[in-house]
């Protein structure tokens, strides 16, 4: 019930689909009849289909190498009528229909489809956006571990080592987002000050280190970062307009509660 998408040039498993289709107009539909010198490779191309359509991984199970590789360790497809197929090809007639054409940036791809990169952001994003915030926090934290010692091979500040630092500073970030959200203050404090040691001029990591140092009662040290961030980042002024305000609101509270507190004492 989902159409198949094609990334044109990207010299997809079944070449000739992609010399059909563009052949076709948007709405057309037609009947290609294909000699089995171009379809030797459907069955692997329709098992990965079907393991899709059934919510699967089309690669479940299969080692690093060719899918024809895989086909001699496993000696199936898991579909009968495919393996006939395998054993005995022959020609094929495909009937498509061209719903659209698209831009290759206009589209969203299904996880199995994506890269490794990809596949971290989004399995990261569903976790936070379902709160799971411990989950997702200690994903980030394995992330940032494995991706340390990988730049621990690395010299400091060359190339290799600061590509590697791009990498680490975002998901360091985003583990403290997390760490926020589940009220690790302290935790925050350090891994932010580990981070401003080396980039200090990174607004969003003094912004979580104000909101810490906020939920700490470290009044002075929270609007000392929260003024940093609106210096080095003008964009973020109005949060830090905000901020600031619910901090003076909180400590004048905590003021009165103390005093209260204080003549009770005595």
């Amino acid at each position: 019930g989902i159409p198949m998408e094609i990334i044109v040039g990207k010299m997809f498993k079944l070449e000739i689909w992609e010399t059909l289709l563009s052949s076709m107009r948007a709405g057309e539909v037609a009947e290609f009849w294909c000699d089995a010198i171009h379809t030797g490779m459907y069955a692997l191309v329709s098992r990965g289909m079907r393991r899709i359509a059934e919510g699967r991984d089309p690669l479940e199970g299969q080692k690093h190498r060719c899918g024809m590789g895989n086909m001699f360790d496993y000696h199936s497809t898991g579909y009968d009528d495919l393996d006939e197929l395998q054993r005995t090809p022959q020609p094929l007639i495909f009937i498509m229909e061209l719903f659209r054409v698209e831009e290759p940036s206009a589209y969203k791809r299904d996880t199995w489809a994506m890269s490794k990169e990809e596949k971290l952001a989004f399995f990261f994003n569903r976790l936070v956006l379902r709160k799971e915030f411990g989950q997702a926090a200690a994903k980030y934290q394995e992330a940032v571990i494995c991706l340390r010692n990988l730049q621990a091979k690395e010299k400091p500040w060359e190339d290799g080592w600061l590509k590697l630092e791009s990498l680490v500073t975002p998901l360091v970030l985003n583990y403290c987002q997390c760490q926020l959200e589940l009220g690790e203050y302290y935790e925050v404090l350090e891994h932010t000050t580990e981070l401003l040691q080396k980039h200090n001029d990174n607004a969003k990591a003094y912004f979580k280190r104000a909101k810490a140092h906020a939920a700490v009662w470290n009044e002075r040290e929270a609007r000392e970062d929260f003024l940093r961030v609106a210096h080095l980042d003008p964009s973020m002024a109005a949060a830090v307009k905000k901020e600031l305000k619910q901090l003076g609101e909180r400590m004048r509270k905590k003021h009165v509660e103390d005093r209260k507190r204080y003549q009770g004492l005595f």
